[in-house]
């Protein structure tokens, strides 16, 4: 047995099942649909948080950058204020959009889990002190207490219907004032094991839950946004894509809380003058590491405009106009990339390039670290560009790591187009040698 065939085993019989149940997972589900439900309000608050920093000097000469400085300057709290109502309050959204998709998948009322998932998050998070509640734990420190929070309240509701402990009016009463009774039980076993806990933390080690919850989860992201986690997050997540599988989905929806932690810190810091210094993010991943999708097909999506095959050709017809917008389910099923061993080595290595130039740039301070949130299907240079506030060189990086990709893709393109053409020519001479002169003289 040959590598490939023994590496295609491991992923079919070991990878792929492991990867399929998490990805299936209802916790796992609920908590990427919370993040994706937070991401408009998410892009919004960025998009403030990068008009509020103009890419040009305090000094500079330019009118145009003068006017933006000057306007940003004098208009600050103004202008953040939708960045702190956005992203600053990332967890509380995340926390709402977890619980309701969790309550879904139990064909539970997910407006009354929201709700209670909700109550949870800031009995844990922003205690009232002095007629106020601080804002420190709701953005992007607070996620995983988010997170927690929201699963929990849809367990304990699910929990005590198991076990009929609700509630239960009579039928003449309109059903929402029958739901809001059945939720009163719950709401105080969030008071009986949430709020105690909070209490404890607060007088016992002057700390808040989502304090507490970071110190455990620190190694986690710290590892997480080193360089080998990485490289082992985008080869997983294309080694299940060439087996067929969405990896990207799946191992993004494990990343998602410390994509959202390291963009919001980076934010944060920012917003008090001091450089962003976490490089995964979620901009990161899309506008670096998959250009034009998964694989970072977008050069490949070009080639096969120009390819002597008719059937690349014509995917590439397909797909390249979604490549732009880095979706490239036309190309990687339409080619195909998936189970196909001559695409195997670039789908894997363009990738881990791409790692290991783009961290390179970032941890050198030659390219900005991402800051913001562009909406993924922006194209490349663009949408890096727009994350990194506005830095030009976000653009070139972006450009060069496309002409490196396409160094790597474009052998193994023209390998695979050699054997197309073989079998097109083939499939063509069969056809014209199969028409008989009987039957053309007929």
């Amino acid at each position: 047995m040959g590598l490939y065939s023994k590496m295609m085993n491991v992923v079919e019989n070991h990878i792929a099942p492991i990867a399929t149940k998490v990805g299936t997972q209802p916790h796992i589900i609920a908590i990427r649909d919370g993040f994706i439900s937070a991401m408009p309000f998410l892009i919004v608050g960025s998009i403030m948080l990068i008009v509020a920093n103009p890419p040009f000097d305090a000094h500079t000469t330019s009118s145009f950058g003068q006017l933006w400085v000057g306007l940003a300057k004098h208009h600050w709290g103004t202008i953040t204020m939708p960045y702190f109502m956005t992203m600053g309050l990332m967890s509380v959204f995340v926390s709402i959009g977890t619980a309701y998709s969790l309550a879904k998948h139990y064909k539970l009322d997910g407006l009354t889990a929201a709700m209670l998932s909700l109550t949870a998050f800031l009995l844990a998070s922003a205690p009232q002190v002095h007629n106020a509640m601080s804002m420190e734990f709701l953005g992007g420190k607070g996620v995983f207490t988010a997170i927690i929070c929201a699963i929990w309240s849809v367990e304990l509701i699910r929990l005590l219907q198991k076990y009929n402990i609700t509630i239960k009016m009579p039928e003449q009463v309109p059903p929402a004032i029958a739901r809001s009774f059945e939720l009163l039980y719950p709401v105080i076993g969030i008071m009986l094991t949430v709020y105690p806990i909070s209490l404890f933390l607060q007088s016992e080690y002057s700390m808040l839950l989502p304090a507490a919850i970071m110190k455990i989860f620190e190694p986690l992201v710290a590892l997480g946004d080193s360089l080998p986690a990485i490289l082992i997050a985008v080869t997983i997540a294309n080694l299940l894509w060439f087996a067929g599988i969405h990896g990207d989905n799946i191992v993004t929806g494990l990343l998602n809380p410390i994509f959202m932690a390291n963009i919001a810190a980076n934010a944060a810091l920012i917003t008090h003058g001091q450089e962003a210094t976490h490089i995964l993010t979620a901009p990161y991943w899309s506008f670096y590491l998959c250009i034009g999708g998964s694989g970072s097909t977008l050069v490949l999506a070009f080639m096969y405009l120009k390819s002597r095959s008719v059937h690349l050709k014509t995917i590439g017809k397909l797909s390249v106009v979604p490549a732009i917008f880095n979706i490239n389910e036309p190309l990687i099923f339409g080619s195909p990339v998936v189970m196909n061993p001559i695409m195997f080595i670039p789908l894997l290595l363009v990738p881990i390039v791409n790692v290991l130039l783009s961290y390179t740039a970032l941890h050198l301070h030659l390219v900005e670290t991402m800051i913001a949130m562009a909406p993924w299907t922006t194209p490349a240079p663009i949408g890096a560009m727009i994350s990194a506030a506005w830095d030009y060189r976000a653009f070139i990086l972006v450009l060069v790591l496309i002409v490196v990709d396409t160094l790597i893709w474009y052998p193994f393109f023209k390998a695979y187009e050699r054997q197309l053409c073989k079998e097109e020519a083939s499939s063509e001479s069969l056809s014209e040698t199969s028409v008989s002169p009987s039957s053309v003289n007929a």
